[in-house]
C-alpha cells in the first residue's frame, strides 16, 4: 500500500459471537431484581448499544433499579459472561490477511473497558490490533463517532483512508459521522436491511470478502 490505511473493527456480532455471555448475564440481573424476562429473541436485539438504554426498555425509567441491573449484569459477566464467546468462522483468516496488506487494525466497541480489551487479548489474532477503544464505566451512550474520531487522530491518519466494520446501525452512523467509509459485517446481530438503511457503503456477508472489500476501499481512496 502506498499510504497508510485503518481498519475499525467492533467487537460483538463482528469479531464474535458473543450472545451466549450476553444474554445469560441479562437474564441474570433481570431475575435477581425480580423483573419479568423479555424472549430471548427480544433480548438479542439489546446486543450491541448500552446497558442502561436497554435496561430501562425492562424497568422502566427507575434510574436506581437501572443501575442495580447494570451493577448485576457486571457482577456475572465479569466472572463468567466474557468468556462465553466463540469467534465467527474465517475471522481470523480474514484479520490475518488484513494485517498482511499493510492495513493497521484496532478496535472500536461499546462494551466497557472493564473487559474489552481483555476479551481481543484472548483471542487467538488479538495481537493485530494496536488499540482497543471502549466505552468507560459509567457511560450511558456508546460514543462510536467520538471513539472513531480518537483513533483517526492516534493513528494519524485521513478519513479517506480509514474503514469501520460493524453489525450494527451504530457502527454504520459513526463511520459516516466521520467520513469514514462503512462495510457491514451481515453474520452479525444487525441484518443487511438495517445496515443499508443506517447507510453502510457495502455489506459483507461473510468474514471472507473483507479483505478484497478493503483493498478497494483502499484504491478508492487513492485514486480520489
Amino acid at each position: 500500500m502506498n499510504s497508510p490505511a485503518l481498519a475499525l473493527f467492533d467487537l460483538d456480532g463482528t469479531l464474535i459471537d458473543s450472545e451466549t455471555g450476553i444474554i445469560a448475564s441479562i437474564e441474570y440481573a433481570l431475575a435477581e431484581l425480580g423483573a419479568e424476562i423479555p424472549p430471548r429473541a427480544e433480548l438479542r436485539k439489546w446486543i450491541g448499544p448500552p446497558l442502561r438504554a436497554t435496561f430501562p426498555l425492562a424497568l422502566g425509567d427507575d434510574a436506581e433499579r437501572i443501575e442495580r441491573a447494570v451493577a448485576l449484569y457486571r457482577e456475572r459477566f465479569s466472572a463468567i459472561g466474557w468468556r462465553e464467546h466463540v469467534v465467527y468462522p474465517g475471522i481470523a483468516e480474514a484479520v490475518a490477511a488484513i494485517a498482511r496488506s499493510g492495513v493497521r487494525l484496532a478496535v472500536v466497541t461499546s462494551k466497557p473497558d472493564l473487559y474489552a480489551g481483555r476479551i481481543v487479548a484472548s483471542l487467538p489474532f488479538g495481537a493485530h490490533f494496536e488499540h482497543v477503544y471502549a466505552v468507560t464505566v459509567g457511560s450511558a451512550h456508546s460514543e462510536k463517532a467520538a471513539m472513531i474520531a480518537r483513533a483517526l487522530d492516534e493513528f494519524g491518519i485521513a478519513p479517506e483512508f480509514a474503514t469501520m466494520i460493524g453489525d450494527r446501525h451504530f457502527d454504520v452512523e459513526g463511520a459516516l459521522a466521520n467520513r469514514v467509509r462503512a462495510i457491514g459485517a451481515g453474520w452479525g446481530f444487525g441484518d443487511r436491511e438495517e445496515l443499508i438503511a443506517a447507510g453502510a457503503h457495502a455489506v459483507a456477508a461473510s468474514p471472507h470478502e473483507l479483505p478484497a472489500l478493503l483493498a478497494r476501499a483502499h484504491a478508492h481512496a487513492m485514486s480520489g
